[in-house]
């Protein structure tokens, strides 16, 4: 995902939860014994001697606790007798990054366990040799990983990262603020949203997004290609077009109407329509993005044993189906479907192409390329400028 998360809990999780609460809660005594926990299920070997296992992740990326519906942390803490601190500090991950990189430099070993990142974060501290390999041999549910998330080009033996979850950059829009259906990137510069549009912080979304939109290739993109979706976005602010520039804050724009339509992601959108049912996510014919967010261990990690039970358990079918009703994101475990359409309460989501995208969604997404050092300082720095300007 993305560069920025950074809303607090609302009345959305609330609702959000009240929707899915009778599914979680289904998705219970039954279908774990049906469907087995596991070598990470078991209440032996606790953590406590070695302290508590904490988790840095993005804000509102995990189930919560609800009345007869434990959360996802609450679960496994019973499950395992393992401590958790599980704390939602990713808001921006160039400012993460900041955060850590002293101790890390320095040979110091972070307080954190486990850091949910951006693939491409996680690529720059994987070749900065920050990061210790995952405890593989002890997570044998890493064989439920979806084919499609499998070894990225930047940890191409996967032994730094296993996906959190994968999602989809597209166009957030109020049906009755645009008065129409949108179709494509374009609409975002129709002179009638003007001031009532707004971008992501993410580089990588909105230019993937532009660049698809003008027919370049995003899987191996260039300097020259950008140039001309760089001016449009530089223009497009310039002329007031685009409001501001966002991280998750969009979705208090959408919510309040201060939007029309944005840049945004797939599983926000689909938890704000819970709240208003005027809101759409589209991807457009010229490409969506695809993205995920990877759990990485830092180098000196103090808990590598229960990083491994965590790892093992949130990739059991029946726990990702549980945290994928929630975000309603695309969960990199096999088997989540085939939980969610068990259950009545979460059927719908199970045939829910932007969670589990079919052939055709699939021709429509693309994932950004690699970037050298240099090359990224380049992209960044132009684009800087026109966030910033």
């Amino acid at each position: 995902m993305t560069q920025n998360r950074p809303h607090p809990r609302s009345r959305r999780t609330f609702l959000r939860q009240l929707a899915l609460g009778a599914g979680a809660a289904a998705l219970g005594p039954a279908l774990l014994q049906a469907c087995g926990r596991g070598p990470g299920g078991s209440a032996e070997s606790a953590g406590g001697a070695g302290g508590e296992l904490v988790i840095s992740n993005f804000p509102l990326y995990i189930d919560v606790d609800a009345p007869g519906a434990p959360g996802s942390v609450a679960r496994f803490q019973k499950d395992t007798g393992i401590k958790v601190r599980y704390v939602e500090d990713v808001n921006d991950v160039r400012q993460f990054f900041a955060r850590i990189q002293p101790q890390l430099a320095a040979g110091q070993p972070l307080a954190q366990d486990l850091i949910v990142l951006t693939g491409w974060m996680a690529e720059r501290l994987i070749r900065l040799g920050w990061m210790e390999p995952l405890p593989l041999a002890e997570v044998p549910n890493a064989r439920n990983l979806v084919p499609s998330l499998r070894k990225p080009s930047w940890d191409p033996e996967q032994r730094y990262s296993l996906p959190w979850q994968s999602g989809i950059a597209g166009i957030a829009y109020n049906i009755k603020a645009t008065g129409k259906e949108l179709r494509g990137i374009d609409d975002l510069f129709d002179p009638a949203l003007k001031g009532r549009v707004s971008a992501l912080l993410e580089m990588r979304d909105t230019m993937g997004l532009l660049m698809l939109a003008d027919g370049q290739d995003i899987t191996r993109p260039t300097w020259a290609a950008a140039q001309p979706s760089f001016d449009r976005l530089e223009q497009a602010r310039k002329s007031g077009q685009i409001r501001r520039f966002t991280g998750n804050d969009y979705q208090n724009d959408l919510l309040a109407g201060n939007l029309a339509a944005c840049i945004g992601w797939s599983g926000d959108v689909a938890q704000l329509a819970m709240e208003q049912p005027d809101l759409r996510f589209l991807v457009p014919d010229s490409g969506g993005v695809l993205w995920a967010d990877v759990m990485l261990m830092p180098k000196g990690a103090r808990h590598p044993r229960e990083v491994a039970r965590w790892l093992n358990w949130v990739y059991e079918p029946v726990e990702a189906a549980r945290i994928a009703a929630a975000v309603q994101y695309i969960s990199p475990v096999e088997g989540v479907r085939e939980v969610l359409a068990k259950d009545p309460a979460t059927a719908p989501l199970a045939n829910n192409t932007l969670m589990f995208p079919d052939a055709a969604m699939q021709k429509k997404l693309y994932v950004f390329g690699p970037l050298s050092v240099q090359e990224e300082a380049r992209w960044e720095e132009r684009f800087a400028q026109i966030t910033e300007g």
